[in-house]
């Protein structure tokens, strides 16, 4: 509600006040009546839409999504464009809707009908309750539904064939979190309405104060630096926090320069970890065979995986045509008894964890004699679905067995900290039955006790502690 506090002369509006008054209230108000009635109307209707969209999605859910996706066969046929397909294949006008309420009556008085009865050998539940135009909306909401298998083809599915009703999954989860959005855009659309209008009075408001009183009129500039001017403390104090707050955030944004978490490239084959090192119990080393040997852990050559893929071509079309490429890759052709065609194709990876050129990281080294467990970096592909990707510390860090870190991971700091976290032993060194230690042990005990004592006073010999944190060990 709006009070309008008008001078008043001898008990009555002035000539002039009136004038103005009128004057306000004809131009400002009865002008603006269509351009309001056309914005509540446009909001209203998108309100409508809006509730339809929702209330065909809560029917689907209820109703429908027991037994039919959108696009994709179940228990029941897929529904998108279900109305263009009946109108398409001759069915009567109004028989889809006399389909949901009762089946075996369309089926009876419709021959379009009564071939889509024969789609299953399962009856489709009657749902006599449903009216049209509620039948409506939740084909309309189907229609509305984005086909979940572009995505699909574009991230790529999952091996096992799991990765459709995965999508389903999402899809759902995607259009909840649309949904709830539109609320938002929609409250904040009226929001902005009612400031503009209350900021419109204001403004007809002072400008007949000023011309009640002769004063100019001013811009919304020239209102604002005369209040910053009368409240100049106040303005200046909110600038110096806001100049030192922008200040402190780019030198923090400089620590993610390089930070990489959460990095997985596409790749030309995948690879479902959880299925080959979890479901099938495959060890790391029987692909990664050189990480007990080299530098690199190594990628298997096709021929590893055609050990086994000789034999296990899939269960699923999804997973025979993924491992079809590692067909193309070997050259194989799977007529008769299978063979090699001696046409191969080699395949290009796309390398995850990549460091600096000015970096050195040998497996081996962590691996054979510092004991370290792969997930301690990689985290657990038993459970990993994708081919490989940079595992944020976060997750890393619920690993039971691995030693938490605060710092992103591949930085150098994730490294530093591990190494002063790492225990070579517990124990004094002689304990790990190693000729590297044991003379490290016995140069120790010899040239500086009191710094050995100290080592062991955690009850471990740490990375740290014996060179970890040198430059040299890790850069040339």
């Amino acid at each position: 509600m709006i009070i309008l506090i008008l001078p008043v002369s001898n008990g009555v509006f002035s000539h002039t006040t009136k004038n103005l008054f009128m004057k306000i209230f004809i131009n400002q108000v009865f002008k603006s009546v269509n351009k309001w009635a056309l914005a509540t109307l446009t909001m209203l209707l998108f309100a409508g839409s809006f509730n339809a969209n929702a209330q065909g999605e809560g029917l689907f859910k209820a109703k429908c999504a027991t037994c039919h996706q959108p696009h994709k066969n179940g228990t029941g046929p897929k529904l998108f464009q279900v109305r263009k397909k009946w109108s398409d294949g001759g069915a009567k006008e109004g028989s889809i809707y006399q389909w949901v309420n009762n089946w075996q009556a369309a089926a009876a008085s419709d021959p379009y009908a009564q071939t889509v009865s024969t789609w299953a050998a399962s009856a489709m539940q009657a749902f006599p309750e449903l009216k049209k135009e509620e039948i409506d909306a939740i084909l309309d909401y189907v229609d509305s539904t984005p086909d979940p298998a572009a995505a699909g083809a574009a991230g790529g599915g999952a091996a096992d064939g799991s990765g459709d009703a995965m999508g389903e999954s999402n899809m759902s989860e995607e259009t909840e979190e649309g949904s709830f959005s539109w609320v938002w855009i929609l409250l904040g659309v009226i929001f902005a309405v009612i400031i503009g209008a209350v900021s419109g009075v204001r403004r007809q408001l002072k400008a007949a104060l000023n011309e009640t009183n002769d004063a100019d009129e001013q811009s919304y500039l020239q209102e604002f630096k005369t209040w910053a001017w009368n409240n100049k403390i106040y303005v200046g104090i909110t600038s110096l926090v806001l100049v030192f707050s922008l200040i402190v955030s780019l030198v923090l944004s400089l620590g993610d320069i390089g930070v990489v978490e959460d990095y997985q490239p596409s790749q030309p084959i995948e690879f479902p970890h959880d299925i080959h090192a979890g479901v099938n119990g495959i060890d790391c080393k029987y692909c990664h065979n050189s990480v007990t040997k080299s530098k690199s852990a190594g990628l298997p050559s096709v021929n590893v995986c055609m050990n086994c893929h000789k034999q296990v071509n899939g269960r699923t079309p999804a997973q025979q045509e993924k491992i079809k490429a590692v067909y193309e890759a070997a050259g194989w052709s799977t007529e008769g008894a299978g063979s090699y065609t001696s046409h191969t194709k080699p395949i290009k990876w796309n390398k995850v964890h990549v460091l600096p050129d000015h970096v050195y990281f040998n497996h081996s080294q962590h691996v054979v004699v510092g004991g370290v467990d792969c997930k301690q970096c990689h985290g657990d592909m038993t459970k990993q679905k994708e081919t490989a990707r940079v595992v944020p510390v976060g997750e890393l860090n619920k690993i039971e067995g691995n030693i938490p870190l605060t710092r992103p991971t591949l930085t150098m700091g994730w490294c530093i900290e591990c190494h002063g976290e790492k225990a070579i032993q517990e124990g004094p060194l002689d304990g790990k039955k190693d000729g590297y230690y044991d003379e490290i042990h016995r140069r120790l005990l010899n040239n500086d006790k009191s710094l050995y004592n100290k080592y062991l006073d955690d009850g471990k010999v740490t990375v740290k502690e014996l060179g970890g944190w040198e430059c040299a060990k890790c850069h040339y």
